[in-house]
């Protein structure tokens, strides 16, 4: 009994841990498709630069993307392949306890069938029962008789269902070298196919350096404009901080004027009736107060504060400018391997289709249409967040206009590689973020 129940728990163990399994296998599984549709966008993307002979900063910044996706791919196949080993671990130690369980219950089963055998007869059965102290032990003996035929009975189902379950992990076991190869298979196609991708990147590297001088160029026209961009942001902003601190400030002397009136009213009534005023009631929080509370004059107003709080919590799901197209330089410092090439970037620059439409990323109001070495510019503020658009070819908004997610505010404007191109800032009032983490992964 105790190693069938013992077979019980192994089994009842086994099934919880495939169950586990099967739920982090299908999330790796989930994790590789996404993966591979990545790869397969970029290199549709690289395909369309591969048009343009000349290497380019965007088609580098596709190659190590899709670089970084292929090593996540092969991470993806190594946790697979832990997996699969884990199982085949646990295949083996059940196995190994299965047989030994199964080696007992035939020795016990050999045992009691040898005693059955020695004590065959009827005679030598109507001599145990009748050889009985009195009738309840003769009762105790029948019912000790049926309890053994009963216990070889389960014997021989414990023998058959160990078997059973042994041939099952067995086949699992077969199953599981089959998929470790299969995905090892994998893995070797993966490797082959990052170690052409890392040739393809340095061919590029190699290309570039030759344009070295011509690229730095051009990064240092972009670090001008750049720096215009910030400024021009920059003021922008404060701006728009001066005046909703005067509006503020405005409300502030409403309120204040309000509650003087209130209580002015009040002691006159009380004054008539001949009676003593009540202590006056203030009408709530100032917005001096409120915008002490939040620490920005932009939420100091209920409608400010539901905005940025909106905001927030779309953090990393808010759709991209720009329907397609690609991060040619991400957020802040970056360089170009074996050369001199750098630059810091204030937001992410994205590679797209010539005039291609260009869309407010969340519901907000322009707070600045503004033209840069004649580029388009256009400002939006969401509460305390601002995004800005740059580098437009023309611009479809006007300063103070409401907007929507989803709303073309202007068309791309081009680069020096006949692309379509953008930049993309995002800013907390004047504090510069990374949009990288707050749009959805592509």
């Amino acid at each position: 009994m105790r190693l069938i129940f013992l077979s019980l728990i192994i089994m009842l163990g086994s099934l919880k841990a495939v169950v586990a399994q099967t739920q982090n296998r299908s999330d790796l599984e989930k994790q590789r498709e996404d993966i591979q549709r990545e790869i397969a966008e970029v290199k549709q993307s690289l395909d369309a630069t591969k048009k343009n002979k000349k290497a380019s900063l965007g088609q580098l910044a596709l190659l190590q993307r899709k670089l970084r996706l292929r090593e996540a791919a092969i991470g993806n196949i190594n946790h697979q392949i832990d997996f699969i080993q884990n199982d085949i671990g646990r295949s083996r130690g059940e196995i190994s306890k299965l047989k030994k369980d199964l080696d007992t219950l035939k020795v016990q089963y050999e045992k009691s069938v040898i005693y059955a055998y020695r004590n065959r007869s009827n005679y030598d059965f109507l001599n145990f029962i009748f050889s009985a102290s009195s009738f309840n032990d003769a009762l105790k003996r029948v019912e000790y008789l049926k309890s053994y035929r009963a216990y070889r009975e389960q014997q021989t189902n414990a023998i058959k269902g160990t078997q059973v379950l042994l041939q099952k992990k067995i086949g699992s076991l077969e199953i599981s070298r089959k998929e470790k190869d299969e995905v090892l298979q994998k893995q070797q196609e993966e490797k082959v196919q990052l170690a052409e991708e890392k040739k393809e990147q340095d061919l590029v590297i190699t290309k570039l350096k030759s344009r070295e001088t011509e690229l730095t160029k051009e990064l240092s026209a972009k670090q001008k404009a750049d720096n215009k961009l910030r400024a021009s942001i920059k003021a922008a902003i404060d701006r728009e901080i001066k005046l909703a601190r005067a509006k503020a400030l405005e409300e502030n002397r409403r309120i204040k004027a309000e509650n003087a009136a209130n209580l002015a009213a009040a002691a006159t009534k009380a004054n008539a009736a001949g009676i003593k005023p009540d202590a006056p009631v203030t009408a709530g929080k100032t917005e001096a107060a409120a915008v002490k509370k939040s620490g920005s004059v932009f939420t100091a107003t209920p409608e400010g504060e539901l905005i940025s709080d909106n905001f927030e919590k779309n953090k990393g799901k808010l759709p991209w400018p720009i329907d397609k197209g690609v991060i040619k330089f991400n957020f802040g410092k970056y360089s170009v391997p074996n050369t001199k090439i750098t630059n810091d970037n204030p937001g992410l620059t994205l590679e797209t289709e010539q005039d291609a439409p260009v869309k407010c990323i969340f519901d907000g109001e322009v707070a600045s249409v503004f033209d840069i070495e004649g580029e388009s510019n256009v400002l939006i503020r969401h509460g305390k967040y601002f995004t800005t658009y740059g580098n437009l070819s023309s611009s479809a908004v006007a300063k103070g206009q409401k907007v929507k997610a989803g709303q073309v505010i202007g068309k791309a404007g081009s680069n020096n590689d006949g692309n379509g191109e953008i930049e993309f800032l995002l800013l907390l009032e004047n504090k510069n973020l990374d949009p990288a983490g707050w749009i959805r992964r592509r």
